[in-house]
Parts: C-alpha cells; sequence; structure tokens
C-alpha cells in the first residue's frame, strides 16, 4: 500500500475536521461528527480493501500530477465545509430540519458505499478520464456496471445533492450544486465519448447498456 495514500487520506479527515468545527467555533455539531464518521469509514475500507495499483492511479493519474481541475473541485469542497461551518455554528442562516439532515447523511454514506462497490469491480476508476493503456485497462461489466455505465458519476450527483443538506446548510448546499453539477455532468459526457472512441469493446457494452448515469432517464 503506498504510505502517500495514507498520509493524503488522514489528512483530508483532519483538514475537513478543521474546515468544519473551527469556521464553527464549537464541536458541538452531532450531525458534522456523523458525518465525518462516514467519511472516516469509506477512508478505512478504501485502505484496507481496494488494489493499492487503483489507489496509485486515483492519487497520481499516468504518473501524473493531479489535474487543475480537480485541485480546483477539492477547493471547492473545501470552501462548502467552511461555509457549512460558519453557518450552522455562528451565523445561522439555515434551518434545516433533523430528519432532512439523516436523509442527506444516509445518501451521502449510500453514494459512497456505490462509489467502493465500482472500485471494487473496476481497478480502472481513475480520478481522470483517460485509457489506461499503461494498466492494460479493459471494459468492465459486472457490479454496478452491469446496469450503468458510469456508477461513480451517478455516486457523485447523489453527493453533490445531498452533502450540503446532510451538514444542515442550505449556502454550502448550492455552491455545491452550482459549481460542481456542471463540472461532473461535462466530465461524465466527455469520459463516455472518449471510452466510446478509445477502449477496445466498449462500443458494443454500451450497446448493451443503454443508460450512462441513472437508468431509464439517461
Amino acid at each position: 500500500m503506498p504510505t502517500s495514500a495514507y498520509v493524503q487520506s488522514i489528512a483530508f479527515l483532519v483538514l475537513s475536521a478543521v474546515a468544519l468545527f473551527l469556521a464553527a467555533g464549537t464541536l458541538a455539531i452531532v450531525g458534522f461528527w456523523v458525518y465525518l464518521a462516514i467519511l472516516a469509514g469509506v477512508t478505512v475500507a478504501s485502505l484496507t480493501l481496494l488494489d493499492p495499483d487503483l489507489l496509485r492511479e486515483r492519487m497520481r493519474p499516468g504518473g501524473q500530477r493531479t489535474p487543475l481541475g480537480l485541485q480546483i473541485a477539492t477547493g471547492v469542497m473545501f470552501v462548502h465545509l467552511i461555509i457549512a461551518g460558519i453557518d450552522r455554528g455562528r451565523t445561522h442562516w439555515s434551518h434545516v430540519p433533523t430528519w432532512l439532515q439523516a436523509i442527506g447523511l444516509a445518501a451521502v454514506a449510500a453514494a459512497f458505499v456505490l462509489t467502493f462497490w465500482a472500485m471494487r469491480e473496476n481497478r480502472f476508476f481513475s480520478s481522470i478520464a483517460r485509457i489506461q493503456a499503461d494498466r492494460g485497462q479493459y471494459v468492465v461489466t459486472t457490479g454496478p456496471y452491469a446496469w450503468i455505465r458510469h456508477p461513480g458519476y451517478l455516486a457523485g450527483i447523489v453527493v453533490i445533492l445531498a452533502n450540503g443538506i446532510a451538514l444542515g446548510s442550505w449556502p454550502a448546499a448550492a455552491l455545491l450544486i452550482i459549481t460542481g453539477m456542471p463540472f461532473l455532468l461535462h466530465r461524465a459526457v466527455t469520459e463516455d465519448r472518449l471510452l466510446q472512441a478509445e477502449l477496445p469493446g466498449y462500443g458494443d457494452y454500451a450497446s448493451r447498456v443503454r443508460w450512462r448515469i441513472i437508468p431509464g432517464i439517461w
């Protein structure tokens, strides 16, 4: 297991906690603790159960530095955590019902489970859209890929829609949806076109599995 995977994962969790609680000025927000527990659970499962080569690919796709677009997306994620912290702990802009926050947390957890399942089935689940000839990429048709072509993007959509609600902050939710949804949808379309054009067998797979992200819709 690459040491950098542990370092980056722990750093992300710590920075997420700092962003939330420092911005809030208090540790007494139960929803934040539940949210961080979900992140920690997924992180532990990923570090212990996923292919180490996949983790290396996700950290340094193709052996290169993380693209600027993903760095910006990570920055937006932290800004939305800070906004949620300020909202919940200091300004109290939002009044998200507890039951709705619970649904949001459950949706985020389910999305991470779907992502983990997809990564277990697909060792080519890179953090960027690229044909991984260097890793012997082939078409994966098992697990969630038997029903939709891009389960990771479905999970990403759910996270974008539910994350701010899970944290109990409407402004944080709005920021993530406005900035994240166009980026994610554009990348889903771009990656699907790339795979159809350059990955052998993907066109036949796409003809059998019609739906890119949402069964019966798209």
